[in-house]
C-alpha cells in the first residue's frame, strides 16, 4: 500500500512539475533516451543527417546506407529534493487535502528550479548571434529572421522550431502585425503554454533569462536533451521518532537529472551587449 502510495505522489508532482515549466518536453527539451537514469549515466541519440534519396533499381535493388546516429553520454548529475515538515499530524493521520496541497507545492518549486537551470543551459551552451544591439519595434522582426535563418543554414527542420522570449521582447511582438495571438492558435500549443507564433516558431515568454542580456532564444528540441526521474519516489515520513518534532511528519522525495545540448547551432541565443 505504501508503495502505491508513493508512486501516486510521484505522478502528482511530476504533473505538476511539467504543467510549471515553460521549458517543455518536446517543445523545448526532448527526453529520448537509454539506460537507466539513477544509474548516473544514459545515451542520449544524435543525428546529424538524414538518409539519402536515391534512385532505385528493380532489378538490382539499392546498395544500403550506413546510418549516421551516434550515441553521446548524459550524466546525470543534478538532484534535487523536497523535505517540508508537515506540523500537527502523524503520518498515518494526514488528511488527503494537505498531502495533496505539499505535493502540489513541491512539484511547482521543482518546476521553477528546473526552468531556471534548463534556461541557463541554453543560454550559455547555445550559439551567440553576432548582433548585440537591443531590439526595438521597428526591428525585432529583423533580428528573429536572422535567427530563423541561422537555423536554417544548419539544417535544423523547420517544423517545432521555438522561441523563448523575455517579457520585453514579449511586449514588442504583441505590437507586430506579423504576431499571431494564443486565441488563434490550436488548443494544444495553448495548453502547452504557447503563446503565439512569429515566422514560423512557437513562442513561449519567460521571465528567467540572464537578465538584463538575453532577449530571445531561438532553437527546436531535437538536439537539447533532459532527462528527469525519481531517485527516492515523494512518500510521507512519521518524524514520531525525532528528538524536536512531536506529533509531525514529512513529505520527502528526491529526483535526479541530467541536460545537454548536443548542438550549439540548434540553439540561436540573442543578447545585448
Amino acid at each position: 500500500m505504501a508503495h502505491a502510495a508513493q508512486d501516486r505522489y510521484a505522478k502528482l508532482v511530476l504533473a505538476k512539475l511539467h504543467a510549471t515549466l515553460v521549458t517543455k518536453d518536446n517543445f523545448i527539451f526532448n527526453n529520448i533516451y537509454e539506460g537507466t537514469p539513477t544509474a548516473g549515466m544514459v545515451k542520449i541519440p544524435v543525428r546529424d543527417t538524414n538518409p539519402s534519396v536515391r534512385d532505385y533499381n528493380k532489378a538490382t535493388g539499392i546498395v544500403l546506407e550506413t546510418g549516421t546516429t551516434t550515441y553521446m553520454d548524459l550524466p546525470i548529475n543534478k538532484d534535487k529534493a523536497v523535505n517540508e515538515l508537515i506540523d500537527g499530524y502523524d503520518a498515518a493521520a494526514v488528511p488527503d487535502g494537505i498531502i495533496a496541497e505539499r505535493l502540489d507545492s513541491a512539484g511547482y518549486a521543482l518546476g521553477l528550479s528546473l526552468d531556471q537551470e534548463g534556461i541557463t543551459m541554453l543560454e550559455t551552451g547555445g550559439t551567440a548571434l553576432t548582433d548585440t544591439t537591443a531590439c526595438t519595434k521597428a526591428d525585432v522582426m529583423t533580428k528573429i529572421i536572422a535567427a530563423r535563418t541561422a537555423l536554417g543554414k544548419a539544417n535544423v527542420p523547420t517544423d517545432n522550431r521555438y522561441l523563448l522570449v523575455s517579457p520585453e521582447i514579449m511586449g514588442l511582438l504583441l505590437l507586430s502585425p506579423e504576431f499571431i495571438k494564443s486565441g488563434d492558435l490550436a488548443q494544444e500549443l495553448v495548453a502547452a503554454g504557447v503563446v503565439g507564433r512569429i515566422a514560423g516558431f512557437n513562442v513561449f515568454e519567460t521571465n528567467n533569462f540572464s537578465r538584463p542580456k538575453t532577449e530571445f532564444i531561438a532553437g527546436h528540441p531535437g538536439w537539447s536533451h533532459r532527462v528527469i526521474d525519481w531517485r527516492v519516489n515523494p512518500y510521507v515520513q512519521d518524524l514520531s521518532g525525532d528528538a524536536l518534532f512531536v506529533g509531525a511528519s514529512a513529505v520527502k522525495g528526491r529526483i535526479c537529472y541530467g541536460q545537454k545540448i548536443s548542438r550549439a547551432l540548434t540553439v540561436q541565443v540573442k543578447k545585448t551587449a
